[in-house]
């Protein structure tokens, strides 16, 4: 009771005021724990997620080495084929322009056998000239041995006029062969080289399948053996 005898009311208590820093600190303790617990947990899966995904990783990788090794392949076939259609092409151009130079050459020759034989016929119409203006019979004595000797001249060159035209003929389509012959010998060896290049660079390929194939198997056995250490029994 007051000093004016009235009764004094009861105090009332706050719910919260019992509730002190120790309270708050033990629940974030706990808390903590719990969070490290779930991470723990939690951990020996992410890292069986990581291995995983690291494995199928080095598979592709694998799987793209090799594409990029048959993109190289097929270039290198295709830069073969090409280069030996060029060289193929220069080659014929080269073969048509040697066969019209001995062309050029046998029609030379030719052309110089008729002018030899054109000069005997008007050496020996001089011939004749003269011995008939002198009252020498014309095919008789000096005047026919005269002329007899101008056509031995006459056709002894013609004849080797005509053989050097003969050679021209022959040896312009020997060198027009020859080139033929050496493009195609050098687009074989090309393409030889170049499809040695193309089986090695699809072997590498092959290579790189198999390789990335083994390295994710090890991935992913370690990654197992290492998950089978680590993790914990959520039940138990």
């Amino acid at each position: 009771m007051d000093i004016f005898g009235m009764d004094t009311p009861a105090t009332t208590t706050s719910p919260g005021s019992s509730f002190g820093f120790s309270d708050v600190a033990g629940i974030a303790n706990t808390a903590f724990q719990v969070f490290n617990a779930a991470t723990g947990a939690a951990a020996p899966y992410i890292g069986l997620a990581q291995g995983i995904q690291s494995a199928g990783a080095q598979r592709t990788a694998g799987i793209y080495r090799q594409a990029m090794y048959e993109v190289q392949a097929i270039d290198t076939l295709a830069m073969a084929q090409l280069r030996a259609d060029q060289e193929t092409k220069i080659a014929a151009l080269q073969s048509g322009r040697r066969l019209k130079q001995a062309q050029i050459q046998s029609q030379n020759y030719q052309i110089q056998a008729n002018n030899l034989l054109r000069n005997l016929s008007r050496t020996n119409a001089a011939v004749r000239a003269r011995a008939a203006a002198n009252g020498v019979r014309v095919n008789e004595g000096s005047s026919l041995g005269v002329q007899q000797a101008n056509t031995n001249v006459a056709i002894f060159d013609v004849g080797v006029a005509d053989m050097n035209a003969l050679m021209a003929k022959v040896m312009g389509f020997e060198d027009a062969s020859n080139l033929l012959l050496a493009a195609r010998d050098s687009n074989r060896l090309n393409q030889y080289a170049a499809e040695r290049q193309a089986s090695q660079l699809r072997m590498a390929g092959d290579f790189s399948v198999k390789s990335g194939g083994l390295l994710a198997n090890a991935q992913l056995v370690d990654t197992g053996l290492k998950f089978a250490q680590t993790v914990t029994n959520p039940f138990s």
